[in-house]
Order: structure tokens, then C-alpha cells, then sequence
């Protein structure tokens, strides 16, 4: 258990003191999708979903929740994040969602990226429910991370 950075020695959880890491600049960007009727990919295109603008709230919705994730994920460190960007893309029977996280600090921003991802695509389940209740989300994955001791990584 001892490669197990947030595990100790006994195996019990703990987090990860990253006291002595050295600030550098991070980024990680993750995407995911949610895949839909082709009528709920139409009203959200248009803006025709009742409960109001489905991309915006979703978009908020993302970036308020990167914020959040140390209160989420029990073992992250709570981040000073400099930039939160959500892409959102809608095709003929999906949305997919691509979210940009940046630190200045001295862990990672992959949790971040990855929980903006996730609640970006589960807004856009709440206010479209209505329309489709087979919604699938799908995908949510890493593309990418640079900074840090570890280096950059790509998909």
C-alpha cells in the first residue's frame, strides 16, 4: 500500500502533505457527455427548455462546483483556482462539456476539472428531464494535465 500516496503506512486515509512541493502553475482540462433524444438537443440549441437557459445554468453550475471540490472529494485540497472555463458543445442527440481548471499552487487541478465536468453535465440533466429521462452521461475523463513534479500528461 505504500505507492498508494493517500494511504499511510497502516493503510488508513489521510491527505497528502504537499508542504514541501514548490507553487507552479497547473492546468487539467476534462470532457464529458451526455447523450439525449434529438428533441432535447433541439430545445436546448434553441433555448426552448422550460426551465430556462440550459447552457448558461449549466455553465455556472460547473464552474461554482470546481470551487467546491476539496468539500466534495474528502482527500483534495482546497485551490485558489485562477481560471474555471467551461466549453459547452451541442450536437444532433448530445452536449458534450470540456472544463478548464488553472492553479498557481502546489498540487494538481484534475479533481477540479474533472467535478466541473461532472456537474456540468448533470445540470443539464435536471433542466431537461423533463424532455428525456433516458439521458446517459458519458465519457467524463482527463485530456489533460501540465505542471507539477510529475510533468505534463495527455490522452
Amino acid at each position: 500500500m505504500s505507492n498508494l500516496t493517500h494511504l499511510d503506512a497502516d493503510g488508513a486515509a489521510h491527505m497528502v502533505d504537499v508542504g514541501g512541493k514548490a507553487v507552479t502553475t497547473r492546468e487539467a482540462v476534462a470532457t464529458g457527455r451526455i447523450r439525449m433524444s434529438a428533441e432535447a438537443a433541439t430545445a436546448i440549441r434553441e433555448g426552448a427548455v422550460k426551465k430556462g437557459d440550459v447552457l448558461a445554468v449549466a455553465r455556472v453550475a460547473g464552474i461554482m462546483a470546481a470551487k467546491k471540490t476539496s468539500e466534495l472529494i474528502p482527500l483534495c485540497h482546497p485551490l485558489p483556482l485562477s481560471r474555471i472555463a467551461i466549453e459547452l458543445t451541442v450536437g444532433n442527440d448530445s452536449v458534450t462539456a470540456t472544463a478548464t481548471a488553472k492553479t498557481d499552487g502546489k498540487t494538481g487541478v484534475e479533481m477540479e476539472a474533472l467535478t466541473a465536468t461532472s456537474v456540468t453535465l448533470l445540470t443539464i440533466y435536471d433542466m431537461a428531464k423533463a424532455i428525456d429521462k433516458a439521458m446517459v452521461i458519458e465519457d467524463v475523463r482527463l485530456l489533460s494535465k501540465t505542471g507539477g513534479k510529475s510533468g505534463d500528461w495527455h490522452a
